[in-house]
Parts: structure tokens; sequence; C-alpha cells
């Protein structure tokens, strides 16, 4: 489906919200984006490094790293990991005060409870406003009890939302996306999420050839939607039965086409209930809402890479006109596609027309 009338063949499609106050602290700087993790006792191994892969392989078409990341615990004190060795590291909480984001890793099951008087949370607080703020995992624990997600919506790990929600009834958690964009505090649910959290990241603030040039440095997807459940029931067919991944790399290949539900059941050999029903359980998402999210990755890329007018690009990326385009790109990334064109296209002059090949997101 393409065209002012999306919407209405593909309702469920929505998007997180997007920060002026955070866009501000990347336009325009001098330096590298400065990123503090805060590391607390009980840390979880995996979440304490994913920040430093993927940050560190964010970086412009010359090879200069634009996050620059350290690691701080309170009163630069050694901390035990969940891998079972320790973290000393070189910076105390002051680090905070220097860092432009602020990001909170996961905590073992027996370390989330966490006093709202303790000094770490008290410093978190203070730089929450001028800092953009961001947890793993578990780490959603830690921001709850500095009362920063109070009245917003939160994600965590599936394993925790019971208890996070005995100890938090007053956050708005969804157990069942894989991370949350509230503008100057998102969190992520776990383990591979918080990778999925820090692309999107890269993507808000450098575009879609930063994210995509980190995620194949450290070999993962380079997009999945933060709303895609955390639950994927059969991420991979049993022998001999059906998928839908071939009907998804068949989509690729023609997002500027006319698209529906019926079509792709169709190429799929399924009923219109069989295929929507599978390409749940295979990919977390409905068809149509996968559908947008790939023409949404797609226009970003053209507009970036391209002379292409704004006509043409919602003419390839399937949406058939530029309204109907402006409509997705701003509920989806806060910002119009002139406007975006304008913040990341490359200082060197791109190919005038690009073969439209997207970059294949066909599993989870």
């Amino acid at each position: 489906m393409r065209g002012a009338g999306a919407g209405d063949q593909w309702p469920d499609c929505h998007y997180p919200k997007t920060s002026g106050h955070v866009r501000g602290i990347i336009d325009g700087m001098d330096r590298p984006h400065r990123v503090a993790v805060l590391a607390f006792d009980g840390v979880v191994a995996l979440d304490l490094g994913i920040p430093t892969q993927v940050f560190n392989s964010a970086t412009d078409p010359d090879g200069n790293r634009l996050y620059e990341v350290r690691v701080c615990t309170p009163g630069a004190a050694p901390v035990h990991s969940s891998g079972g060795y320790d973290i000393v590291p070189k910076h105390g909480l002051e680090l905070l005060d220097w860092a432009d984001t602020v990001i909170l890793p996961g905590l073992f099951r027996e370390h989330v409870r966490l006093d709202p008087d303790h000094p770490a949370l008290a410093a978190v607080r203070r730089v929450a406003g001028r800092a953009r703020i961001m947890s793993i995992c578990t780490g959603a624990f830690a921001l709850a009890a500095a009362g920063l997600l109070d009245g917003r919506p939160a994600a965590t790990h599936w394993a925790y939302a019971d208890l996070f929600r005995a100890m938090f009834p007053q956050v708005q958690l969804d157990a069942d996306v894989l991370f949350i964009d509230d503008g100057d505090i998102l969190t992520s649910a776990g383990v591979a999420a918080g990778l999925d959290l820090c692309l999107h990241v890269v993507r808000r603030d450098h575009g879609t050839e930063v994210a995509n040039r980190a995620a194949r440095r450290s070999v993962v997807a380079p997009w999945r939607d933060g709303g895609q459940s955390q639950f994927i029931e059969r991420p991979l067919p049993e022998a001999g039965d059906a998928s839908t991944a071939s009907t998804r790399a068949w989509a690729l290949q023609r997002l500027g086409e006319s698209l529906d539900l019926p079509q792709l059941a169709r190429h799929a050999r399924m009923s219109v209930r069989t295929f929507t029903r599978r390409f749940r359980e295979e990919t977390g998402l409905s068809p149509g809402r996968w559908l947008t999210g790939q023409r949404v990755e797609h226009a970003r890329h053209l507009l970036e890479s391209t002379d292409l007018t704004v006509d043409q690009v919602a003419e390839r990326a399937g949406f058939g006109t530029a309204v109907s385009m402006r409509q997705h790109l701003r509920a989806s990334i806060g910002t119009a596609p002139l406007a975006y064109r304008r913040t990341f296209r490359p200082t060197t002059s791109p190919s005038p027309d690009p073969t439209p090949t997207p970059t294949p997101t066909l599993a989870p």
C-alpha cells in the first residue's frame, strides 16, 4: 500500500517521540558527543560493553569518531559485574557533568533495588534535563528509583516486568517492546535490545548512513523497530514449514510499488489470516508496520544520499505523494524531508540517482 490512504490500510503504525532539546546537543557541535556510562555494583557485563562498541563504531566519512565514551562508577570504585570480574573505572560521578548523554546499563536481580537517595541517582537527577538519559535492560530500575520515569513510558527486560510494576506502579511500563524513545529519556529491553537502542540513537543523531556503518562494524542488523515485540514466537520456521522471509525479501525490492496485505499473502501462498499470524510470529510486527518502517528507512537513505526531489523520494519509497511521506517522516523522526536532508546530507555531492536497493531487514 502507498499514498495518502496508507494509514487506512495499515492502521497500527506508531512512532517514538523525538526531542528538539537533544537535537540541539548535536547541531553545531565541534567535538565528539560525550557519553558517560554509569555502572553500579552488579552491572550486567554485556550491557556495559554495548555503548562503547556501538558509539565508538560511529564515524564520519573520514573515519573520525562522532562519540567519546567513558565509564564511571560511584566514587570511581571497582564494581563487580555479572561476568564474574570487577570493573575498575578511571572516573567517578563527576563524569556525569562532562557528559551529553548518560547511560545506565542493566543490573543483576539482587542489585535492582536502589535507594532513591543513592548519591549516583542524585547525580543523574542533577544532569537530567541537560543531558540525554538512557537505560539498557534493568537499568530502568535505577531511573525509576531516581524518579525520572514517573508518569512516563518505559521498557525493561520482560522477565523483570512483574517486579518492576510492583516496585514502580507510577511508571507506564511496556514490557512488550524493544525500546522506547520518549525524547530526553530512552529505555530498552534486555540484552540485544540495548544494541537496537544505541543504533537508534546514532541514527537519530547522525542519520542512516552513519548508523548503518556502525551496525556493519558491530556485525549486527542495522535496524529493528523499537515497537517490535520482545517475544518472537517462531524466529525460525520448522523444517518444511512455510515462512514469510521470501515475501519480505520480495517486498524490499518493490518498495516503490503499491503493495497491500492480500498481495503479500498471495506471494507467500497463504491466506491473509495465516500470513498475518506468521508474519507477526517471525518478526514481532504486523505486515503494515514492518512495510511502513522499511519505507521510512528507504526514504531517509534517499534523502541523505541522492539529489532526488522530495516528490521523487516519496515515489521511490512507496509513499506515493510528498504529503504522505512528510506525515510519516514527521511522525517517525519529528522532522520534514527537506529539514532532514539539510541535517544529514554529507558534505560531498551525493549520487544523483543510485540504484534504489534498500538495506535488507529480513528478520529481527
